[in-house]
């Protein structure tokens, strides 16, 4: 009977899932998983995902950053709990732990010491598959509330920092996303109407807000709750937005908010684009070697591409092509689907 590999990236706010079959990926999944809440979040969330593979013959293969929530003591424990919760999740199926420069290991194999290096691994996994398949650019993957820029070079990846610490000293890790972060995370000044104003520090709007206003965000990737609990529409997004510079909103006046928004958007790129350019600057290459884009802000990387004059090959051109029987790619879900291909191949 053919076996099948799921790769899991159990974040913080989201599970993601990508099946392999015979090869290639056949489906991504993306389930909202707000783990601060409780462990049932994340027993939710497989479960709906394991339902649409009812009678799937499969093994599975992890990797997390779900471990920094704060319903954990520390990032051990997190670790310790998820790890445990997914085997109980799976009960009688093959469990594979990403535990980072260490590999893969059999869950009932891990052990405190491993803690460290599963922690918050899933960028490497992803940074990993675009270095074996692309040998050299820069990857960067613009998800729903962070982003990762890591250089690759002949089939390696030079991370300079591996823990989420190390990774935000050398900004390979830039903590901003086009859904979850905070508008006022981004930048303390915007435009308005031709002018510079301060925005509020207040958790009034996010940049899903700005990316629903600008037109950019797909449905299917906006599972988080709004800031203020109101609905996912354009108006309601502008009328968020104009509360950050402590105006009322005016249906006739979306233009305004509209240019506003695009004025954060830039101001966003602009943070993205720093880092990548840091990175760039510590390593020569090849005026050829392409961004590589993942994530769900990915259209981002493929704006700063063109500003750097770059080429941009986006991460889902990385796999066999098939047909994938969900709506989410493999560019979506990066880590989910870099861990399964490289479980796969690791279990051979």
């Amino acid at each position: 009977m053919q076996t099948d590999m799921i790769g899991w990236d159990i974040g913080g706010a989201h599970v993601k899932a990508a099946v392999i079959s015979a090869g290639n990926i056949i489906a991504v999944y993306q389930q909202p998983c707000p783990l601060w809440k409780g462990l049932d979040q994340l027993q939710r969330a497989v479960n709906a995902i394991m339902q649409e593979l009812a009678g799937a013959n499969c093994r599975h293969a992890i990797t997390m950053t779900g471990e920094l929530v704060d319903l954990f003591d520390n990032r051990e424990h997190g670790v310790q709990q998820i790890i445990q919760t997914m085997t109980k999740l799976l009960p009688g199926a093959e469990l594979l732990v990403f535990a980072g420069l260490e590999g893969f290991l059999k869950s009932s194999q891990t052990e405190d010491r491993h803690y460290p290096s599963i922690a918050s691994a899933n960028w490497l996994a992803s940074a990993t598959f675009a270095a074996h398949k692309i040998g050299s650019g820069l990857f960067v993957d613009c998800g729903s509330t962070t982003t990762d820029i890591l250089l690759l070079n002949e089939g390696q990846v030079l991370a300079e920092g591996y823990t989420d610490y190390q990774r935000l000293l050398s900004e390979e890790l830039v903590y901003t996303g086009i859904v979850r972060t905070a508008v006022m995370a981004v930048t303390q000044t915007a435009l308005d109407q031709g002018k510079k104003i301060g925005l509020m520090a207040e958790y009034f709007a996010t940049m899903a807000d700005v990316y629903r206003v600008t037109g950019e965000l797909n449905d299917i990737h906006d599972q988080t709750d709004t800031a203020d609990g109101a609905e996912k529409t354009i108006l309601a997004s502008a009328r968020r937005l104009s509360r950050m510079i402590g105006c009322d909103f005016y249906a006739d006046e979306l233009p305004r908010w509209q240019q506003f928004a695009e004025n954060i958007r830039l101001l966003q790129i602009q943070q993205i684009q720093r880092g990548c350019e840091l990175r760039l600057a510590q390593y020569e290459l090849l005026p050829n070697s392409p961004l590589i884009g993942a994530g769900v802000g990915r259209f981002l990387v493929k704006q700063i591409a063109l500003n750097l004059g770059r080429p941009y090959l986006d991460f889902s051109d990385l796999f066999p092509v098939a047909a994938i029987l969900s709506d989410m790619t493999t560019a979506d879900c990066a880590p989910a689907a870099a861990i399964a291909y490289l479980a796969n191949r690791a279990g051979r």
